[in-house]
C-alpha cells in the first residue's frame, strides 16, 4: 500500500496523509459497488489494501461513499453503484481534492491494481460500477 500512496502522493502532488485517505475512499468504494468475487480478487492482489478497509471500518472510516455505495447497493443495479461513485467524488473533493486530482487518483489507482490483479480483472469491477468510468 505504501508504494501505492507514494505514487499517487507524487503524481497528485499531494501530501502521504491526503493520498492514504483518498485510497481508502476508492477501495471503498470498489467495495461497496463492485462484484463481491471480483472485487475479493483485487483486494487480495494489493498488498495493504484489505487492512486499509479494515482500519478505516474500525476508525468508522468509509464516510458518505461507504454509506451512499450501501444503501445503492440495497437498491440494486445501476442506480446503486452511480449513486456510490458520485458520493465518493464528492467525498474526494470534501478532502481536498480538486476534479484533474480525482481523475489522476482514479487512473494511478487503476493503473496499480492492473499491475497486481491483471486487467481483466479490474476491467471487471470498473465495468460494473456505473459512473465510475467519468472519474478515470
Amino acid at each position: 500500500m505504501e508504494e501505492l500512496i507514494g505514487r499517487i502522493s507524487a503524481a497528485l502532488g499531494i501530501d502521504e496523509a491526503l493520498a492514504s485517505k483518498a485510497v481508502g475512499i476508492v477501495l471503498n468504494l470498489l467495495k461497496s459497488a463492485g462484484p463481491e468475487d471480483k472485487v475479493s480478487q483485487l483486494l487480495a492482489a494489493i498488498p495493504g489494501a484489505s487492512e486499509m478497509l479494515d482500519k478505516a471500518g474500525e476508525s468508522g472510516g468509509g464516510g458518505l461513499g461507504g454509506l451512499m455505495g450501501s444503501l445503492g447497493g440495497m437498491m440494486g443495479g445501476s442506480m446503486g453503484g452511480a449513486m456510490g461513485a458520485m458520493s465518493a467524488f464528492t467525498e474526494l473533493k470534501d478532502a481536498g481534492l480538486d476534479t484533474d486530482q480525482v481523475q489522476g487518483l482514479g487512473k494511478e489507482v487503476l493503473s496499480f491494481a492492473k499491475e497486481k490483479a491483471g486487467e481483466d480483472v479490474v476491467g471487471e469491477v470498473v465495468s460494473s460500477i456505473p459512473g465510475l468510468d467519468q472519474f478515470i
